[in-house]
């Protein structure tokens, strides 16, 4: 631990009189002038560092395996790969830890599976396979960061199989149809706990019952269309110079009673029939165990407790379908479930509205509204007449001319500050990370994930996820009227507890070992160091090149790389020894990812 300390402190002394004695080095990026914009966007990647970027987006982080296939075939044969790689679920995973453990599971086993298929680890409960779905695992976790649900409540914090099984879900339907995909949002029954709708009955004056308005709130609100009207770009509308509410409180009350008489699915529950229970209340019925089947299908109607007896106000915005926006009364729980998704959906404002919130997550926290516009088209019709096909709305983002080379055009506002888990993420693949018994002990560790980085996958505090995409930082930013999402969670606390999780993940992750540095507990997720270690001995400054690509993509300034080239440089043989080329590597990725450069997605 003192040897650990010392070399820690050490490194930080370097750099800090590096700094100062290049103080005057350029800091600017190599400029653009072979990006000049007259090849199309989506021809490519013409250059390692163009396939590193794009990787950097679409993936949890480049590999120089990944970076070499993507050359070879291209962007869009590459996304259509992706497209056609098949699904690595979660919730196996947790049988399978149910199995071997006698039954001890908790909600670790699901962060597990999400590291193993988030990094593309080599799975132990299949075989040791590889998952291939890169982008899929990607943009599952964009989609659980817009429809949010959470172990901070206070049931799904004891049920992994169920959470697992939403996780799954979420990677099933990115690539299909937008509506396919809010459809299984809605009748997920981890959702139906989360916000309220499982259980939700017609309204009953005489036993004081109302139909809850949690989820047609926030379906609304956080999932489809947004509080105010917008543009086809995504700017608001406005009106005497004010946005426009995109609908009101009759039109909440409406949805809220379209959304009555869902329940558990097979378990016998309804007006007459208790099979599950002794008491007569639909409130007791469910599954009795956590990997029982109800906690992962979707719910099902029990038409005695929806609401068939009121016109239902709906969205408003001159549909034929529903003059006026209201349904009309008499429908079956599922009828009406079916004309309300459709109502959503087909709303103008849902196109920009999914649009700007997964650029967010893939690309840049501050799309042109031109961008925003493109790929809303792509969502209003996929060319072939189709709304809401997933797949052209993500060729769209990630193909756009914005995506591309907008870090060339707008260097000052342009990009996404990197979430810690993307930072640990991208350090996993990047450098083969692998353990002896192919689990991941890393994540499993007190405190809890998301009070050690940040945020953790469905662990988020609120609805509203760990950060809004419409928070912008005070200073610079805010008056510039840009968004900066991910700062949200920057706080002090968490400014230094990163940093200490990447030096205990390249230094010294304390299991029990005592080299820490170089840990042998089975579980332990492991760099591959000595990789590296060769090349960091013999040529500091190729090293340097090799993670300025898997990093950087190709843009570590000049004031950085000789920064760092220096740092490396100090580190000799005679305080090392055999060791030098290890603690070089530890050197410079620790640097590399604590950096300001790095931690700013271009």
């Amino acid at each position: 631990m003192a040897s650990a300390a010392r070399q820690w402190f050490g490194l930080l002394a370097g750099v800090l009189a590096a700094s100062a004695a290049l103080a005057q080095t350029p800091g600017h990026r190599p400029d653009a002038i072979w990006s000049d914009g007259f090849e199309a966007p989506d021809q490519g990647p013409r250059r390692d560092s163009d396939a590193a970027r794009f990787l950097a987006q679409a993936t949890f982080g480049p590999t120089t395996a990944e970076i070499a296939r993507l050359r070879a075939l291209g962007y869009s044969a590459w996304l259509e790969q992706q497209f056609a790689a098949p699904v690595s679920t979660s919730e196996p995973y947790v049988d399978w830890v149910a199995t071997i453990s006698g039954g001890d599971v908790d909600d670790d086993a699901r962060l597990e599976i999400w590291a193993i298929n988030a990094a593309a680890l080599p799975d132990p409960s299949r075989a040791q396979r590889v998952p291939t779905d890169l982008l899929r695992q990607r943009v599952a976790f964009a989609l659980s960061q817009i429809f949010v649900v959470s172990n901070a409540n206070g049931t799904l914090n004891y049920q992994p199989w169920a959470l697992a099984s939403y996780q799954d879900m979420l990677a099933t339907q990115a690539f299909g149809n937008f509506r396919d995909l809010l459809r299984a949002v809605t009748l997920h029954p981890a959702m139906g706990i989360y916000l309220n709708m499982l259980q939700n009955q017609k309204e009953d004056d005489g036993q004081n019952i109302h139909p809850d308005e949690n989820f047609a709130r926030e379906v609304l609100q956080l999932f489809s269309v947004g509080l105010v009207k917008l543009d086809a770009n995504g700017t608001p509308l406005l009106h005497n110079g004010q946005p426009i509410a995109t609908y009101g409180q009759s039109t909440v009350r409406g949805f809220a009673a379209v959304f009555t008489g869902w329940n558990w699915s097979n378990v016998g529950c309804g007006p007459s029939t208790y099979t599950c229970c002794d008491e007569e209340t639909y409130f007791w019925c469910g599954p009795g165990n956590r990997d029982e089947a109800p906690w992962q299908q979707p719910m099902q109607p029990v038409e005695a407790f929806h609401d068939t007896a009121h016109d239902k106000q709906l969205l408003d915005y001159g549909t034929a379908a529903l003059p006026g926006g209201v349904l009309a009364h008499g429908g079956s729980a599922t009828a009406e479930l079916d004309a309300a998704l459709t109502n959503i959906v087909d709303h103008p404002n849902v196109g920009p509205f999914i649009a700007r919130r997964l650029i967010q997550n893939l690309v840049t926290s501050n799309p042109t509204p031109a961008y925003v516009g493109r790929v809303a088209a792509k969502f209003a019709d996929n060319g072939q007449g189709v709304r809401g096909d997933m797949k052209a709305v993500l060729r769209a983002i990630l193909l756009d001319m914005e995506a591309r080379s907008g870090h060339l055009q707008r260097p000052d506002s342009y990009g996404r500050l990197r979430e810690p888990l993307l930072k640990l993420t991208h350090l996993w693949r990047a450098m083969d990370a692998r353990s002896g018994n192919g689990r991941v002990g890393n994540l499993s560790t007190w405190p809890p994930l998301e009070l050690r980085l940040g945020e953790a996958p469905l662990r988020s505090p609120t609805v509203f996820n760990f950060f809004k995409p419409d928070y912008a930082p005070p200073g610079e930013i805010r008056a510039r009227g840009l968004r900066a999402p991910e700062f949200q969670i920057l706080s002090d606390s968490l400014a230094v507890s990163t940093p200490n999780r990447l030096f205990y993940e390249l230094f010294c992750y304390y299991t029990g070992s005592e080299r820490c540095y170089d840990s042998d507990a089975a579980e332990t997720l492991q760099m591959n160091l000595a990789r590296d270690a060769s090349l960091a001995a013999s040529n500091p400054a190729a090293l340097l090149d090799r993670y300025d690509l898997l990093f950087l993509s190709g843009q570590m300034s000049p004031f950085m790389r000789a920064t760092l080239l220096t740092q490396l440089q100090g580190l000799t043989a005679a305080d090392y020894g055999a060791a030098l080329g290890r603690v070089r590597v530890q050197n410079a990725l620790y640097l590399i990812m604590n950096s300001p450069e790095y931690s700013v997605q271009k």
